[in-house]
């Protein structure tokens, strides 16, 4: 291996900054300068040292100077000393290389103790997982064991908590047989209720071997249970009952009703506090428990059977009480016994209740049974009224105060009741419509009236006389009372003031209508059908009435029509038109507030059809046998009777009559007045065809003879036509109805004049027209409105009356 060589300028020039020969790099100087810190620091702490070695090496070296006698000791003595320099020069050196390795040593000791110790820890970490593994072992054993124990004592408690159900039995079945067990006692009702658990919980287990066994002898202990709380709340009820019979009977308080209400309410009451715990774990259990269920509805029967037997004689002698003092008043009767019966079905259902607590349908059937009795004592009564206001205040009895104001207000209680008011108000209704369809046959289709009844308008005119002497009396008293007391100006006007009101108020209520208003001068037909149409009204259904309003109304109409013509062969036309034209309007008005439609339907069959095909198949009589177009076939299916469908209107009835009645009038008024010149207007279009003038001229007759029938027409007119307007004011009293009818009237005799003057003007001179003297249309207007002047002197009189009576 070549040695290398360097001068000392080499060396010098190693780190210089120009060629270095080693050059460094930043991070290698970093080192090196580290390094030298390190050493420096090394320095001072072996300063010491390295002075103490250095005077030991002195020492050394002039111990060790030996005699130099040759050359070679010389190059001995040289090297040894070059030896002792070069290691006293790097003395520090040594001593730190022998103290590493001196640590080296000690090292290579440690790693032999820790190896050592690495191999002791192995061999106790094997123990220790030996050991681990045996404790764990054995805690999951004790686990097991704990949970074993656990689950042991949990089957133990299970099976004891099941065994119980079984031992039990024989105990509860001795409780139950000892003679002094108490139905009443917390004992019991915990009999009952550990049944009840015990039979639930072995339903629930049915699996178990004896559960079946052991569930009949549960269910034994029920019955028995059952059976005991039936005799006893019966053996309560009979004996209470007994108690009230046997006192009842010996004491005879029947006559005493607050002492009657008393025994029978009063006794029952007493034991309420013995028997109601008893029903409460009934009821409470009849949810569950069909045998409750059916043990709870016995009770209800045992009940009512013993109050049946407490009411029902006492409520049928207090029924007759009722009768015996009411005969012949049938609507006391009826009132006085629903109050009865409907004071006592709510002092039963209040009396239930006391006992119960849970609904039962039963108590209305109950309730029911007991107001069966208000029936058969009230309906042999009522089928065999006749008078049609019994009846139908009984209906408002029924209805009305029973029904409405009671049941309806308290409806639970009274329902039973109810439905025995409605059979009766039922069986009313069937005997009012019976009635009322007999009454209406009898007193109004084949009303016969009485001369009285047709003494039109002698009747109407008497009342008028009547009520004219009574305006007459009060004014000429009223003037006495005001001349006597006009001495005193304090008075004076006040006994003034009120005398003039209180005509005013006659005057309105007596004067301003006619004697045709007063319903005791309707005609009687027409009063009885409104009275029982009223009376209907509020007694029946409305499709009954509507039924009954529309027969009821038609036959009204007949009456009326019937009574018409006999009025018109005793007195006039007129007076029989008005009077048909006033009572119609009456009875429209008066059926006016019916709040129901007066319309129904009628059916009938319609055999037109019927007789067609019959044509038909005789002329196919060849054809009856054919399989095609057989005529036989088509007289069957055409041949059938079609059904129709009709609908009558009372109202529609009633205003068509009047229009019928209207127009007849207004034909026969103006018959009355110009019948001459509806003649000659006559005469004029059967002669129409003839154009010759003189053949027309000696039809209609001279000029002075048609002179002679125009002057007789207006002065028929003249002085018929105000009686015409007197009749209407005294049977209609109504100056828009009298207008309406007079218009027309007045309309034809203008027309008639009209066209009588426009014949007159083509057939006769000018000459012969002067001499006719036919009054123009404005001519007539004049005379129609000049034949009112007695009707306005009489309203000019009454208002001049008026004004006198307000300056008074």
């Amino acid at each position: 291996m070549a040695r290398i060589t360097c001068t000392p300028g080499d060396l010098i020039q190693w780190d210089s900054a120009e060629n270095c020969l080693a050059p460094l790099t930043d991070l290698q100087k970093d080192y090196l300068q580290k390094l030298e810190q390190e050493f420096s620091s090394l320095d001072t702490s072996t300063h010491e040292d390295t002075s103490e070695n250095s005077e030991h090496l002195n020492q050394n070296k002039c111990d060790n100077i030996t005699q130099i006698e040759r050359s070679q000791d010389v190059l001995e003595y040289y090297t040894k000393l070059e030896r002792e320099y070069m290691s006293s020069e790097n003395m520090k050196y040594m001593l730190y290389l022998n103290d590493l390795k001196t640590r080296r040593q000690e090292c290579q000791e440690l790693c032999e103790l820790i190896k050592d110790t690495l191999e002791d820890f192995s061999i106790l970490f094997k123990q220790y997982a030996e050991v681990s593994d045996k404790t764990s072992s054995l805690h999951s054993a004790s686990e097991e064991l704990i949970s074993d124990q656990k689950q042991l004592n949990s089957m133990v408690e299970s099976i004891a908590e099941y065994v119980k159900y079984f031992k039990e039995v024989d105990v509860i079945m001795e409780k139950l047989e000892a003679s002094t067990l108490s139905v009443n006692s917390d004992m019991f009702f915990n009999i009952v209720d550990k049944v009840d658990v015990n039979m639930d919980a072995l339903q629930t287990n049915n699996t178990f071997k004896e559960s079946a066994t052991y569930l009949v002898k549960y269910r034994h202990c029920q019955s028995k249970i059952i059976t005991l709380i039936q005799n006893y709340i019966f053996n309560l009820f009979s004996k209470t009952t007994e108690s009230i019979l046997n006192f009842n009977e010996t004491e005879g308080i029947q006559e005493n009703m607050d002492a009657a209400l008393a025994l029978f309410y009063g006794r029952f009451q007493t034991i309420v506090s013995k028997a109601k715990p008893i029903i409460e774990q009934v009821e409470t259990k009849s949810v569950k428990r069909q045998e409750y269920n059916n043990l709870l509805l016995e009770c209800h029967q045992y009940y009512w059977s013993q109050r049946g037997l407490v009411l029902g004689p006492s409520i049928q002698k207090s029924l007759s009480a009722i009768k015996d003092r009411y005969n012949g008043d049938h609507c006391s009767l009826v009132r006085h016994s629903c109050a009865l019966l409907l004071h006592a079905s709510v002092d039963e259902y209040r009396l239930f209740y006391e006992f119960f607590s849970k609904p039962s349908t039963g108590l209305t059937t109950f309730l029911e049974s007991l107001c069966t009795s208000l029936y058969d004592t009230i309906r042999p009564f009522i089928i065999h009224i006749n008078h049609l206001e019994t009846l139908a205040e009984i209906c408002c009895i029924l209805r009305i105060e029973m029904l409405d104001e009671h049941v309806q207000n308290n409806f639970e209680p009274l329902e039973g009741f109810g439905n025995i008011c409605l059979q009766l108000l039922h069986d009313v209704q069937e005997r009012l419509v019976f009635r009322a369809q007999l009454y209406l046959q009898s007193d109004v289709l084949n009303y016969n009236p009485s001369p009285g009844d047709l003494a039109y308008p002698e009747k109407l005119k008497m009342m008028e006389d009547i009520a004219e002497s009574i305006r007459e009396e009060t004014r000429q008293s009223r003037m006495k009372r005001i001349s006597v007391s006009s001495n005193d100006s304090n008075i004076l006007e006040p006994v003034s003031r009120n005398h003039i009101i209180m005509d005013s108020i006659y005057q309105k209520s007596h004067m301003g209508s006619s004697p045709a208003d007063l319903h005791g001068m309707w005609y009687p037909t027409v009063r009885r059908t409104l009275v029982c149409l009223s009376r209907l009204y509020r007694c029946v259904d409305r499709s009954v009435f509507q039924s009954l309003s529309q027969e009821a109304i038609s036959l009204c109409v007949q009456s009326i029509e019937k009574a018409r013509n006999e009025i018109e062969l005793r007195a006039s036309t007129l007076d029989a038109e008005l009077f048909q034209i006033k009572h119609l309007l009456i009875l429209r008005e008066q059926i006016a507030p019916f709040q129901v439609d007066f319309t129904i339907k009628e059916y009938s069959l319609d055999f037109s059809r019927v007789k067609m095909a019959a044509f038909g198949l005789l002329e196919k009589s060849s054809k009856l046998f054919t399989l095609s177009n057989n005529a036989l076939l088509e007289f069957l299916l055409e041949g059938a009777p079609k059904m129709k469908e009709q609908l009558i209107d009372s109202r529609k009835e009633v205003d068509n009559n009047l229009k019928h009645a209207c127009q007849r009038l207004i034909q026969h008024a103006t018959y009355v007045l110009i019948n001459p010149v509806m003649q000659l207007l006559e005469k004029e279009k059967v002669y129409s065809s003839n154009t010759d003038a003189n053949t027309k001229q000696k039809i209609f007759g001279t000029a002075q003879e048609v002179n002679t029938i125009v002057a007789d027409v207006l002065r028929t007119i003249k002085f018929k036509l105000p009686n015409i307007q007197q009749s209407m004011q005294l049977y209609l009293a109504n100056k828009e109805t009298e207008f309406i009818l007079l218009r027309p009237i007045k309309n034809n005799i203008s027309a008639a004049f009209a066209q009588l003057y426009q014949l007159l003007s083509k057939y006769y001179t000018s000459e012969e027209l002067l001499l006719i003297a036919c009054p123009l249309p404005e001519q007539i207007s004049v005379i129609l409105s000049s034949s009112s002047l007695v009707q306005n002197k009489s309203i000019q009189s009454e208002n001049k009356n008026s004004q006198d009576k307000e300056e008074l």
